[in-house]
């Protein structure tokens, strides 16, 4: 990686700051971190309506043509009997299935809140710590 002028640890680091932006710029402005926000909640909400409980925090992230959006917590009862079954690969298959089928609804929040079409979307659940990620790449824009 060129660095130019800067040393690595001048560099931005990204899990420092809230919004993915390229090597030195300084914050995103307040659009986009309006934005970001109603990303995070719009996926909060939409995993609580359609698995019943949502996420207990999330955070979103743009950068170019893509979204981000990385969720903690949030499984059902059921779901953590089945973790202490030593059953990961049941819960992430029910929810990578059921993701599937509630995908056109995470898409059409995404549009509207971006104001742009979606591409790509694809959506994954990591357990120990439990996180789930809805990602979004997005259609060039005119």
């Amino acid at each position: 990686m060129d660095t130019g002028d800067r040393t690595a640890h001048e560099l931005p680091r990204l899990s420092d700051t809230e919004t993915l932006v390229e090597a030195g710029a300084a914050t995103a402005d307040a659009a986009t971190g309006e934005m970001r926000a109603k990303l995070a909640n719009a996926m909060v909400g939409l995993k609580k309506e359609h698995f019943g409980r949502g996420p207990t925090a999330a955070k979103a992230w743009l950068l170019d043509d893509y979204v981000f959006v990385a969720m903690e917590g949030g499984l059902t009862r059921n779901e953590e009997t089945l973790l202490a079954a030593d059953r990961a690969d049941v819960v992430r298959a029910y929810r990578l299935t059921f993701q599937e089928v509630v995908a056109a609804t995470s898409i059409a929040a995404v549009e509207d809140i971006t104001g742009r079409k979606v591409a790509n979307y694809h959506s994954q659940i990591v357990f120990d710590p439990t996180r789930a990620f809805e990602i979004f790449t997005l259609e060039p824009e005119a």
